[in-house]
């Protein structure tokens, strides 16, 4: 159960970066949105080019976030595909219970021409002794 844990607390932590680091890169786009008037020595187009830079920077840091999001759900599918014992017990033992009541059964016709096979040919054989023909 120890690995469980430790599997789970890591896809926990790995959900909570990817999170927040959407979130504080979507709160800074939000803020360099806004216009300001201040007054700083750098030209407004300057500026506007760091701005766009920056934004573009952030959007980029959100996308590899969200494949990370992604890639996170992917490995938590592969990871309860794999490990989910339960239900391959009880495919196991449900499959068990279908081939030992085949086995009864084709025992149980063995039997009976077994049985059958053995009953003709002891008819058969006394026919042979009691015959004139032999």
């Amino acid at each position: 159960m120890s690995t469980s844990m430790s599997v789970t607390k890591s896809y926990t932590n790995r959900l909570k970066s990817d999170v927040k680091c959407m979130l504080e890169n979507f709160e800074g786009i939000v803020k360099l949105c806004k216009t300001e008037d201040d007054q700083t020595q750098i030209s407004k187009a300057t500026r506007s080019e760091l701005i766009a830079f920056e934004m573009e920077v952030r959007a980029a840091n959100i996308v590899r976030a969200g494949e990370s999001l992604l890639k996170l759900v992917s490995d938590m599918k592969q990871y309860l595909i794999l490990n989910d014992f339960p239900s391959v017990n009880e495919a196991i033992a449900q499959n068990s219970k279908l081939f030992r009541t085949k086995q009864v059964e084709c025992d149980r016709k063995l039997t009976s021409l077994v049985d059958d096979m053995s009953t003709e040919l002891y008819e058969l054989e006394e026919e042979y002794y009691t015959s004139n023909y032999k």
